[in-house]
């Protein structure tokens, strides 16, 4: 039988901002941007949830919620630097850890007993290690599921510890709401409750042949989740087993609308940037490169191109994603939101031509060297001329570049 801890830090980037400026504590604190800025919050301390705001939430709406909260742009390398505290941690009790995102990990500790003591009483020891490592304080929750943990760690905040002994699993989660199901979001939660199903009890009662029948294959991954089971894509896999991501991509929503054409091109080059780094790391290359355009009106546009060979190179990211754009922009229209997104990933770039094999490997060694800076300085440390003007500030809620662990196969 499996033992699995999710950990779960409590309020990351706020309590990591506190760190730095310890008069934030005690506050309503919003971590995401500023209040009169579009965009979401990204973390919200537990004084400003008190107020209703929590993450994902619009700025401006959690200004009207909350005027005297303190509102922090966010500090993602911060971020960054404190995950990989946090892994160090983790690592330390077990050699399978996975960070499932920058503030929270699955941890496999089947049949480490001896070593660390019964669940409750490891999860204290981490509980005081990950104090003591990093001054922060986390969740855990322990079940024979991932799911489960996950679950129960949600429920054990904050910095609370909650074991759900084996069998118990369809009891504990009968009483909650349908929501707490990992991959339940809004529009499976309507649908659900449509159909009278409010409680993860009342889900479990119901016959998989009528599960499949209203949600196809879905239907049958809530079925087992229902009952505790690790169900459906959310859990193949072992805990820390290496995988591949299947696409990468980055997106940016601009403060204000803006039809400038240089600004939007420029906005382009750093988001082909920011895929062409995340790509090298995982030493993959991407036949096929998406642009997502928004407008001014939500009216959202994707169109994508396949290359004669794979790429990892920023500069040929851009030149496609920038022809894209000239191809499908509507003049004089304002834009809202722009993203390019790599996907088609390949081990390799395949058979170039002589000429572009010696262009391809200039630009590699230089890209290469970029990395290295930015690896000591800062994703935001250099960027392409091209990409100058259109250099944002990094939303603290996108996937980093590289989370612990995760880091991938490329070569040192």
């Amino acid at each position: 039988m499996k033992t699995y801890f999710h950990v779960d830090m409590d309020a990351f980037f706020v309590s990591v901002e506190e760190l730095f400026d310890p008069s934030l504590r005690g506050k309503p604190v919003v971590v995401g941007g500023q209040a009169d800025q579009r965009g979401v919050v990204s973390a919200a301390s537990y004084a400003a949830r008190k107020f209703g705001i929590h993450s994902a939430m619009p700025l401006r709406t959690a200004y009207r919620q909350c005027p005297h909260a303190i509102f922090v742009d966010g500090h993602p390398e911060r971020y960054r630097d404190y995950s990989r505290k946090v892994y160090k941690v983790l690592q330390s009790f077990s050699p399978q850890v996975e960070m499932a995102s920058v503030d929270e990990a699955y941890m496999d500790l089947t049949g480490t007993e001896k070593l660390h003591g019964p669940p409750l009483a490891a999860a204290h020891r981490l509980h005081e290690t990950m104090k003591r490592e990093t001054s922060l304080n986390c969740s855990i929750g322990i079940a024979t599921s991932r799911m489960v943990a996950k679950v129960s760690s949600d429920q054990a905040k904050p910095n609370g510890v909650l074991w759900v002994l084996p069998g118990q699993e369809a009891r504990f989660l009968a009483p909650l709401d349908v929501r707490k199901i990992p991959g339940v979001g809004k529009v499976t939660e309507k649908n659900l409750q449509a159909r009278g199903i409010r409680k993860v009890g009342d889900l479990a009662a119901l016959d998989e042949d009528f599960l499949r029948e209203h949600f196809g294959q879905w239907g049958l991954a809530l079925a087992g989740k229902s009952r505790g089971l690790d169900a459906g894509g959310w859990f193949d896999g072992e805990v820390g087993e290496d995988s591949d991501p299947k696409s990468i991509s980055h997106e940016f929503t601009f403060n204000e609308d803006t039809a400038d054409v240089d600004l939007l091109e420029s906005t382009l080059a750093r988001l082909s940037e920011m895929v062409g780094r995340r790509l090298r790391e995982h030493a993959l290359y991407a036949r096929t490169v998406q642009l997502k355009l928004r407008y001014s009106d939500f009216t959202t546009i994707t169109r994508a191109r396949s290359l004669d060979h794979a790429t990892q190179l920023d500069t040929e990211i851009f030149h496609q994603a920038r022809a894209l754009f000239r191809e499908n922009r509507k003049a004089k229209s304002k834009v809202r939101l722009l993203g390019v997104h790599a996907s088609g990933l390949e081990a390799g770039e395949g058979q170039l031509n002589l000429l572009a094999e010696d262009s391809t490997n200039r630009w590699r060694k230089a890209l290469s060297a970029v990395d290295r800076i930015r690896d000591k300085f800062g994703e935001d440390s250099v960027s392409l001329a091209t990409g100058l003007r259109g250099r944002f500030r990094e939303r603290v809620h996108e996937n980093p570049a590289g989370l612990p662990g995760k880091t991938p196969r490329k070569d040192s």
